[in-house]
């Protein structure tokens, strides 16, 4: 019941700083930029790009509670490594899902101030999954992460050469 609780207020919490208060700080720098004016597809693909990855986000939230036995959260990390559900595709769909709802709520609000913490947050991302992520979880988890990072790509999904039905064993 505890793990239930802290993943559901990590997740109220970080939802309500990544997809709302952040972003609105963000676009109070839009006063001094052009704005993308994309119209009404902009704003119909930008939500839709927006609802997509805040499921994804959901889904591996508690994902990690259900599987990994903790939440999502570097300071109270799961205590087990999950390489299933949408980490079987991705070593980092969090984070990707965390970017791309922040490019859909650019697109939707025709916001270069959101493209730009867009195209700045991947990098940061990426240093982060490499630099503090990835070291941890192959001292927490040694060999078998090892063998989970040469079957999954960090980024870009794709099926895991282990569950590929045409690959042999």
């Amino acid at each position: 019941m505890w793990l239930a609780t802290r993943v559901v207020l990590y997740y109220i919490v970080s939802c309500f700083l990544l997809f709302a208060g952040i972003p609105w700080l963000i676009r109070r720098l839009d006063a001094y930029l052009p704005n993308l004016a994309l119209g009404w597809v902009g704003s119909w693909a930008g939500g839709a790009i927006f609802v997509v990855a805040l499921a994804v986000y959901t889904l591996c939230a508690f994902w990690l509670m259900a599987v990994g036995r903790g939440p999502y959260i570097e300071f109270d990390p799961p205590t087990q490594l999950v390489c299933t559900g949408p980490y079987r595709w991705c070593r980092n769909p969090v984070a990707a899902a965390v970017l791309i709802a922040i490019l859909g709520e650019a697109i939707f609000f025709s916001s270069p101030a959101l493209l730009a913490l867009f195209l700045l947050g991947m990098p940061v991302a990426h240093a982060q999954a490499v630099l503090m992520e990835e070291p941890l979880l192959k001292r927490r988890f040694g060999a078998v992460y090892d063998a989970y990072c040469q079957e999954v790509p960090r980024w870009l999904p794709q099926r895991s050469k282990a569950t590929d039905p045409g690959r042999s064993s």
